[in-house]
């Protein structure tokens, strides 16, 4: 299989929950040996132990991660996962010990932080542009689970969502790589584009500065994908992606949702123009 996507010509392959640990570890040595990455939304198997068989990257920060779960079977998706998160004292010996490792182990991280937040209560709602890109079936869909989540009793996502974004910027302070991903999915509130612009946001908001937070969403990622000397930061002789933003990022974040315009491959889109054009056509997946 991988044979034929490589033929394809893929360059990188992600492995989900319920993979074995013999299935992942043919993956990421054959990968491997076409010079390819592997990165992985684990379940069965915990974060340690891929990194044990070589894995590149790790998708969704700490929150897929069963390293803590109690009796965990080997090779086995538990059901109490979130409750060990729930449960887990972030300032533990066992936490630090799996940082230090996936560093040592040059692990990196994508950290998707806006689809966690949808399921958060206490949190903002999606921006109204992106919620007026919805169709209009999925943003009453998305309005509707917003408001049950707000009205949750002894919600367990708000004690997570804390947790796992001060371990993040724990991973990182370590030395490790983190990137920035958004995974549109969950119930509609999180938007290609605006989730993206959300993420710096929420990178701030969680500790990092604005510089940090414009790195992990750009250079890191170039760097983890070996293009960091074409893209990912302004620099000569690099490819000019640019945006303009109407506003002082190191002053407000939030005048990131103000981006007048993004230059791409030397073609500058004007993004109102685009926004106005993208009503109403979002759906689910």
């Amino acid at each position: 299989m991988i044979d034929y996507w490589s033929y394809e010509g893929v360059t990188s392959y992600k492995a989900y929950m319920q993979i074995s640990p013999s299935e992942l570890s043919t993956v990421i040595d054959q990968a491997h040996q076409r010079d390819q990455k592997v990165t992985a939304h684990l379940c069965s198997i915990t974060y340690r132990e891929a990194a044990d068989l070589g894995i590149d990257n790790l998708e969704h920060g700490f929150f897929a991660a069963t390293d803590f779960v109690k009796d965990k079977v080997a090779g086995e998706c538990p059901k109490t996962a979130h409750q060990s998160l729930v449960d887990l004292d972030i300032d533990s010996p066992e936490v630090a010990s799996l940082i230090k490792h996936l560093v040592d182990k040059k692990v990196a991280l994508t950290s998707t932080l806006t689809v966690y937040e949808t399921y958060t209560k206490g949190r903002p709602k999606a921006y109204p542009l992106a919620l007026e890109a919805l169709i209009p079936q999925l943003k009453t869909h998305y309005e509707n689970n917003w408001q049950k989540i707000s009205q949750q009793q002894d919600a367990t996502w708000p004690v997570v969502f804390e947790k796992m974004r001060k371990l993040e910027k724990r991973f990182v302070e370590a030395g490790g790589l983190l990137m920035a991903g958004t995974d549109p999915t969950g119930f509609g509130g999180v938007v290609a584009g605006f989730s993206n612009q959300r993420m710096v946001e929420l990178l701030v908001e969680s500790g990092f500065s604005i510089e940090q937070a414009i790195k992990i969403s750009s250079l890191n990622g170039a760097s983890y994908l070996g293009r960091d000397k074409l893209i990912g930061s302004v620099e000569v002789g690099k490819r000019a992606d640019l945006v303009l933003i109407n506003g002082d990022l190191s002053q407000d974040t939030s005048a990131i949702q103000q981006m007048q315009y993004v230059f791409k491959q030397g073609v500058g889109y004007d993004s109102v123009a685009l926004i106005n054009a993208t009503k109403q056509v979002v759906g689910m997946h």
